[in-house]
């Protein structure tokens, strides 16, 4: 069974400022980590993975299948998520993480989830933190 540890706050407070401006999104506590979600779907989700050996911190986010392919073949940090059109993404405090590509990909997966009025509204947010 996989045990799970207590995210990072930092990591928190970063995918939080990458789902910030995203309309209707929300914050919770999930089963284990924390989840963003739009009208009941989670678009967003991260997690500690214990592994008695090391901690491994991922993010969880949908992906439109030609881009899901793509981030698959790069590998390392990506790999499967536990659904169709799900992938996760490993995240780290080293300064290796790209938080830019973070918001990308939290903002595509708003997009494959929130209905077409809120996504229209994107366009007239700004996106600073």
């Amino acid at each position: 069974m996989t045990e799970y540890a207590e995210v990072p706050e930092s990591i928190v407070r970063r995918v939080r400022a990458a789902c910030a401006n995203l309309p209707e999104a929300y914050e919770e506590q999930a089963f284990a980590g924390v989840r963003w979600r739009i009208r009941g779907r989670t678009l967003a989700h991260v997690v500690t993975i214990d592994d008695g050996h090391d901690l491994a911190t991922v993010l969880w986010f949908h992906a439109a299948s030609e881009e899901l392919a793509a981030l698959l073949a790069i590998g390392e940090p990506f790999s499967p998520g536990w659904g169709d059109g799900l992938i996760t993404m490993a995240l780290r405090e080293d300064g290796s993480t790209d938080w830019s590509e973070v918001r990308e990909f939290v903002t595509d997966s708003y997009c494959l989830l929130a209905p077409k009025k809120l996504i229209a509204r994107l366009g007239s947010l700004g996106t600073d933190d």
